[in-house]
């Protein structure tokens, strides 16, 4: 006998994908599950921390040394103005040359100054030239260490994981900025500013360890460039020509240009406004970082198209720092420290996911110095101004300077990218199942 249909033969609707916690951790941490990367991860989260101490170290040391937030502005000038001349160049290095091999060389010379300011403070010889000089010289080792590491994830993890590794390695970052800079306010405390320069230049042994551990054959190198000329002009005009290059490159120049100079504004407001110590100092750069953490954690596995994160995170980083220039107490200040930390990162993280992502594989180490220059390049024009501003007018008028531009910067940017072809509504859905697409030995 033959019957009609019932709802229990009728197919089966498709399984709805569970939202809980071990799926949002798997969505959030995914990338981890490469081993390459957890190792490389690893080594840069420890050597990460050590240069945050120096960090803070250094800049204590400088207003030791002169008592002026100008000079800190200079030093943090000099520390980035070989990205701005020769940035383009490392990347061009960075594009032709096996990575990995580059990187051992550049994370050794990191080190090396370290131990060498150790040496210097110490010793007791230490001057305001010695810090310049070695600023020039970490400078200088950047330029070609900064597009490889950022192009080495690629390399890692491929292009299915490359957004939740970007984010990742920023949480890394992040992480050692929450864990550096309360690290070096203890040491300088009790033991003296030379111990957290050497710690820093002995943190390197992570890294370089983790290098020699990765394991080639479970890798996905790029084509590397061919040598020949215009090779620089071509990355260039390969941004011009691409709203999705551009745009969110000119936003992060100018975002970081203006609205990260907070090794100047914080110095001023730990001394002038909040007439507080190098313990304060930490905790603000502390919280800061604690919500870059937020931040980056979660565009780790946002869904949400990258221009409308892009451009909402970038008018909130803008606001919050025109509030915080403004507000009269140390704990609001310290508040929305946290804010701005997690919005900023939200900026940076989403933009350079979304430019490593759209780039040309045998081009991202020049797009991603580009990107690089743009977000850090300004910095040794701006620091000194910003410094000379902070120092001339005050505090409060500097922050002020830097939050207003970034709010600006970010309406300009939002409104162009909203006259260029629309995104779709919804980011691809995180690779929750851990299935990369590649075959990958564990």
């Amino acid at each position: 006998m033959t019957g009609t249909p019932g709802p229990a033969s009728a197919p089966l609707p498709p399984p709805r994908r569970e939202r809980g916690p071990a799926s949002r951790a798997a969505a959030t941490f995914g990338s981890l599950r490469v081993r390459n990367y957890r190792l490389f991860a690893a080594g840069q989260a420890v050597s990460h921390t050590g240069t945050w101490m120096q960090r803070i170290a250094q800049d204590w040391l400088v207003v030791e040394l002169t008592g002026s937030p100008a000079a800190v502005g200079i030093t943090v000038g000099l520390q980035y103005a070989p990205m701005l001349l020769l940035g383009l160049h490392g990347g061009l290095i960075a594009d032709r040359l096996p990575m990995r091999g580059l990187l051992l060389r550049t994370q050794t010379a990191l080190g090396a100054t370290g131990l060498a300011l150790a040496a210097l403070v110490l010793s007791g010889e230490v001057r305001p030239w010695h810090v310049y000089v070695m600023a020039a010289v970490l400078g200088l080792v950047s330029v070609a260490d900064a597009p490889a590491r950022q192009a080495f994830v690629a390399e890692l993890v491929g292009p299915e994981q490359l957004r939740n590794a970007v984010s990742l390695n920023s949480a890394t970052f992040q992480a050692a900025r929450l864990a550096g800079p309360a690290a070096a306010g203890v040491v300088i405390t009790v033991v003296g500013s030379g111990w957290a320069f050497l710690l820093n230049g002995l943190s390197y042994l992570a890294p370089l360890t983790a290098l020699l551990l990765i394991r080639p054959g479970e890798m996905h190198p790029a084509e590397r460039a061919p040598r020949g000329g215009g090779q620089v002009r071509a990355a260039l005009r390969q941004v011009r020509r691409d709203p999705d290059l551009l745009w969110p490159i000119v936003l992060v120049a100018f975002i970081g240009t203006f609205g990260f100079n907070f090794p100047v504004w914080l110095t001023a407001f730990t001394v002038q406004v909040f007439h507080t110590g190098s313990g304060v100092y930490g905790l603000l750069n502390s919280l800061l970082a604690a919500g870059a953490v937020a931040g980056a954690l979660w565009a780790a596995r946002s869904p949400a198209p990258p221009r409308r994160v892009l451009t909402t995170a970038a008018l909130l980083f803008g606001a919050l720092e025109t509030a915080a220039a403004l507000t009269p107490s140390l704990w609001a200040f310290a508040a929305l420290l946290v804010l701005t930390g997690m919005s900023g990162l939200v900026v940076t993280v989403t933009a350079n996911a979304h430019v490593q992502l759209t780039a040309d594989a045998a081009a991202r180490g020049r797009v991603m110095s580009l990107f690089k220059i743009a977000f850090m390049g300004g910095t040794p024009v701006a620091a000194p101004a910003v410094g000379w501003v902070t120092e001339v007018c005050g505090p409060r008028a500097g922050f002020l300077t830097g939050g207003l531009t970034s709010l600006a910067a970010a309406a300009a940017v939002g409104f162009a990218l909203s006259r260029t072809a629309p995104e779709p509504d919804t980011a691809p859905e995180p690779d929750t199942d851990g299935d990369t697409g590649t075959a990958v030995r564990t």
